[in-house]
């Protein structure tokens, strides 16, 4: 059947018109189609990709100061659990720089120590527990680095060696206790001092003792140990000086006043400790310092050393690895010599099993205890067997720069308690409860 001949004039231009039409569409779906995986790929860039698509949201990794802030809260903990050793009982506060000695008055009420920032400090010390403690500040002159301090005088006066850039001297500051004169708080004056001791040699530490051998009057006798071999005694009251010895061992690490006040011993550069004998007159004075005895058996030189409470007895630590308690109590005037009692190997270790050294070592009023550093680390050890009663590794911050033991039991949370302190480069005091011995 044959179109009429108008249709078929049409049919081409309408379905020429009718295919582009279509052609258009395809065109301009396609076109949206482009647009719209546009759109959902800027989307998709925009937005941070998660790590775990498939995790629930409860567990997606937290943003990144969340994490920075769990991290400190995290090493907050740790430093939290190392501050708090079991024994650690508190921290005396105020000191802006390494605290270079310490020690406390006979009645164990006051605690003194001495700061690189150039002052002396006097903490009373009524409960270990209280939140804050009374202290007293004495500014030494300007330029002046304190290396040790002792009582004079019960606890109302101390004694100070202070390193300046022309020698070492000695300052001895009176009515430190803080009480109040006629309704006034006290100031502090210095009641005597001598320049250039040891000439321009440092004092590596003073040790002090109440005279109480023989015919002793119960006067304060100061041993300042310098950093060469020269060790001076001293009048603690007047400031008299008392005699003077030479080690000839090079160096001193070193020296120690036995508690009755009777010996004096020095840890020096070689194997061996000397001991000398402070000689009482009838009257009570100090006649003279001879050399008694000498202490040999250490294989390499001894670091430190103290005097057990009975005076008869020294404890000494040696870079062999060893320590020793001896017995002096022999009669040096018939050539009997001092005996070795105990020989106990070093307990503590560095990280590749080699011995450490001890850096300070002082004995419990009852003998029982002694307390040993090397580096930050704080050991207790039993006098009698040598075994380890307790450690804090990181006892403090920095290097243990000194530790003293309460001469009488001071109240902790109320109860009277054996305690220790121990000073640091890191401008800390801390106070410790004695371990029991019986510990494990």
């Amino acid at each position: 059947m044959e179109l009429p001949p108008w249709l078929a004039s049409l049919s081409v231009p309408v379905l020429s018109t009718a295919v582009g039409g279509v052609i258009a569409l395809l065109f301009l779906a396609g076109y949206l189609r482009r647009k719209r995986a546009e759109v959902a790929t800027i989307s998709h860039l925009s937005t941070p990709p998660d790590p775990k698509p498939s995790a629930p949201p409860s567990k997606q990794a937290p943003p990144k100061k969340a994490s920075q802030r769990s991290h400190l809260h995290h090493h907050s903990d740790k430093d939290a659990n190392k501050k708090h050793h079991q024994l650690d009982l508190n921290t005396l506060k105020g000191h802006t720089d390494s605290v270079t000695a310490l020690c406390f008055s006979s009645d164990s009420h006051n605690l003194a120590t001495v700061c690189a920032d150039g002052a002396i400090r006097v903490f009373r010390i009524d409960d270990t527990s209280s939140k804050s403690f009374k202290s007293l500040r004495i500014n030494l002159h300007a330029g002046v680095h304190p290396t040790g301090i002792v009582f004079s005088d019960g606890a109302s006066h101390v004694v100070v060696a202070g390193q300046a850039l022309m020698g070492c001297s000695l300052y001895s500051y009176g009515d430190v206790s803080g009480k109040p004169v006629q309704g006034k708080p006290s100031l502090p004056e210095i009641h005597w001092e001598h320049q250039k001791i040891h000439g321009r040699e440092s004092v590596l530490n003073l040790t002090s003792a109440i005279a109480s051998y023989g015919s002793a009057d119960g006067s304060t006798i100061v041993a300042s140990c310098s950093e060469e071999s020269e060790i001076k005694v001293w009048d603690g009251k007047s400031g008299k000086l008392l005699g003077t010895v030479e080690t000839n061992q090079l160096k001193n690490n070193m020296a120690a006043i036995s508690p009755n006040g009777r010996f004096l011993a020095a840890a020096a550069f070689t194997a061996d400790v000397k001991v000398w004998e402070i000689v009482y007159s009838k009257d009570g004075s100090v006649k003279e310092v001879i050399k008694v005895m000498q202490l040999k058996g250490h294989k390499s030189a001894v670091t430190s050393l103290c005097f057990l409470p009975n005076s008869e007895q020294i404890l000494t630590a040696s870079k062999d690895g060893t320590i020793r308690i001896w017995n002096i109590n022999v009669r040096y005037h018939l050539d009997e010599d001092p005996k070795t009692l105990k020989v106990f190997t070093i307990p503590l270790h560095d990280a590749k099993g080699v011995t450490c050294q001890y850096d300070h070592m002082s004995i419990s009023p009852d003998g029982k205890i002694l307390a040993v550093t090397s580096g930050s680390t704080l050991q207790w050890l039993c006098v009698e067997t040598g075994s380890v009663l307790d450690t804090a590794e990181k006892a403090h911050e920095s290097d243990i720069t000194g530790l003293a033991w309460a001469p009488k039991s001071i109240p902790n949370g109320g109860v009277a308690s054996t305690i220790l302190a121990t000073s640091g480069e890191d401008r800390k005091v801390k106070l410790w409860l004695a371990p029991s011995v019986n510990a494990p």
